[in-house]
């Protein structure tokens, strides 16, 4: 990959997900989630749009505009997000005294991930996860894709 970018820094993924009002979710995800506003664009109390982080992970916020809307306002969710950490209770606990609708208590998962679900004010479901213990897919059932030829 040729140079890199400070504005767009994650090399593999950089979701954008959308809010009627950038800058309450801003706020909201922050007090929340614990994530943190690297910077905003659009004017400064009413952005259009944010970058946010949580570590080494990466993100866009936008705002509503035709063709786009929220979960909670389409009625449906087709994402949710996984963020790792490493108190994924105390983070919970937080998430949970700050509003967030928990859809998944913690547990530890077949697969050996330790994680909560939450969703956001606007419908996005978020999952907070840690690795729990070392499993290959074939140990919890899955089968590995064919991979002949790549």
């Amino acid at each position: 990959m040729p140079g890199s970018n400070r504005s767009v820094p994650a090399d593999i993924l950089v979701p954008h997900i959308v809010y009627r009002d950038v800058a309450e979710a801003i706020e909201w995800l922050t007090r929340a989630f614990g994530f943190v506003e690297h910077f905003r664009y659009g004017d400064a109390d009413h952005p259009n749009g944010a970058q946010m982080r949580y570590r080494d992970a990466v993100f866009m916020i936008a705002e509503v505009r035709p063709g786009r809307a929220t979960p909670a306002d389409s009625g449906v969710y087709s994402q949710s997000l996984t963020v790792f950490l490493d108190d994924v209770d105390g983070h919970y606990a937080g998430a949970k005294a700050a509003g967030a609708r928990i859809f998944e208590e913690p547990h530890e998962t077949e697969y050996g991930e330790y994680q909560y679900g939450a969703v956001d004010f606007a419908g996005h479901r978020w999952i907070f996860s840690r690795h729990a213990r070392d499993l290959s897919p074939e140990q919890w059932g899955a089968t590995l894709a064919n991979r002949r030829g790549s």
